[in-house]
């Protein structure tokens, strides 16, 4: 299958989730993740309909999408972001999906400043307490927000997590509820804190997060890859 037809038949899943949770057709964006392809690959799914890119690593997004690019191309950092690269993942990037601590926050508020831009920021949670994977742990996550909504150049707009990776994408769905109802607790907090973002499910378990009320689903193997295979 090419690019276009992934891309064509993943969009149709996301629809039909959507449609199963009674969702407004069109409210899951699906965020291409390009770090195991070129340039030429992201052009080609571009043309096929995709907007958002994700990578996870800034360097490798610097070099994969210098202009020209698209001006409705939207890029978002989902992988861990180290302090020192804040400036250039400020520049860069549209949405940082990966934000899990108050200096990180603190540096973007900083870079994103000096360039006079509104970087939009979603908190990443480790609601799986997975030792090997990056984020904060679910107590942490509402200080984040609030030291976020203080940051003028800076706009929350929701969470993100990582589900561990299983067989059975039902074993996932508990961890994707988990993060909405958090996400529904920090919300109802203070009228200031809008997280209408949820970025969760990737290639093995979208569906679910879609159902349990993820607005990004962030796509690579599934879109970029002739063949989508458990073990790859």
């Amino acid at each position: 299958m090419t690019i276009e037809e992934n891309y064509r038949r993943i969009l149709n899943e996301v629809r039909a989730a959507e449609e199963r949770s009674g969702r407004t057709a069109g409210s899951v964006r699906i965020v291409g993740v390009t770090k195991t392809v070129g340039r030429a690959a992201v052009e080609r799914s571009y043309a096929a309909g995709l907007r958002d890119f994700g990578e996870n690593r800034v360097q490798d997004a610097k070099e994969k999408f210098t202009p020209p690019i698209a001006p409705d191309t939207q890029l978002h950092l989902i992988g861990y972001l180290q302090t020192n690269k804040a400036r250039d993942a400020a520049a860069l990037f549209d949405t940082i999906h990966s934000v899990d601590r108050p200096e990180l926050i603190q540096a973007l508020e900083h870079r994103a400043a000096a360039i006079n831009k509104t970087l939009k920021i979603l908190i990443q949670v480790n609601i799986a307490a997975e030792e090997q994977k990056h984020g904060c742990e679910p107590a942490a996550a509402e200080a984040l927000v609030q030291q976020t909504v203080d940051c003028p150049h800076l706009e929350i707009r929701g969470l993100m997590t990582i589900a561990p990776l299983v067989a059975d994408e039902e074993a996932a769905r508990p961890v994707f509820r988990a993060l909405r109802e958090l996400r529904d607790r920090i919300a109802s907090v203070d009228p200031r804190f809008k997280l209408p973002e949820l970025s969760m499910g990737m290639t093995n378990d979208f569906v679910s997060a879609i159902e349990e009320g993820a607005t990004m689903v962030r796509i690579g193997r599934a879109i970029f890859l002739n063949k989508i295979v458990w073990d790859m």
